[in-house]
């Protein structure tokens, strides 16, 4: 199946679900900042499953070909299918596909895209980690890019991981992040350290301690909900 064909059956499959009121509603949600053919999630993913089974999942191109397909069409739930193919089979992607996953991040980027992408970059990081050590050296470079939501994705990539996460990137990033006053990168600190904390909640608190003068007072917030209070 060729990319066009595939995003003409994705397209088909979920014509017959379009709802005119609920794509206002839906828009409205997100800021009349994207077009909407009224299809809610359950409901999409129900619709595409037939499609995505179809689809060979061993061509990392001929996949992120197909998702640049969605990308560019108008509505926002083809940019959705797109992340849920893609988290669907990552297993396709490795570290050499992680800039194409960023280019896309970057076309009609707000956090409902951009979130999905996160879990996206971080399976396929995650898996390169044992044959590749230094696999999240790209994240590093990430962190340093202009572009917002790059460095957001840097810094929840390891959202997650549990034991598996490296604790001194994630406190690393966590600093080098703490001056930026945008709302959403943050919020991403507070996330990420929050996440963390389930597994290693004693790491967690005596990093915000020390750190109680660079970070803001969200991402703070953000991250000791489940915390003692920091002192």
């Amino acid at each position: 199946m060729t990319p066009h064909a595939f995003g003409k059956e994705i397209k088909a499959a979920l014509a017959p679900h379009a709802d005119a009121q609920r794509s206002l509603a839906m828009r409205a949600y997100m800021r009349n900042q994207f077009e909407f053919i009224g299809v809610p999630t359950p409901l999409r993913r129900q619709a595409v499953s037939p499609v995505f089974k179809r689809l060979p999942v061993d061509n990392a191109e001929h996949l992120l070909a197909c998702a640049n397909v969605l990308w560019s069409m108008p509505q926002r739930e083809y940019q959705y299918v797109a992340t849920d193919l893609l988290a669907r089979k990552s297993q396709a992607l490795g570290i050499a596909d992680i800039a194409h996953l960023l280019a896309i991040a970057q076309r009609n980027a707000w956090w409902d895209s951009i979130d999905p992408l996160v879990g996206v970059v971080g399976d396929v990081l995650k898996a390169a980690r044992a044959q590749t050590p230094q696999a999240q050296a790209v994240m590093d470079a990430a962190l340093e890019h202009e572009f917002l939501w790059v460095r957001r994705i840097a810094m929840l990539h390891q959202l997650g991981w549990r034991e598996q996460t490296d604790e001194a990137r994630l406190f690393g990033y966590a600093r080098s992040l703490a001056s930026e006053s945008d709302f959403f990168i943050r919020k991403a600190i507070g996330w990420a350290l929050r996440d963390y904390a389930r597994h290693a909640p004693e790491a967690v608190s005596g990093f915000l301690s020390a750190s109680r003068d660079l970070i803001s007072p969200l991402t703070l917030r953000e991250a000791s909900k489940h915390l003692p209070p920091i002192r």
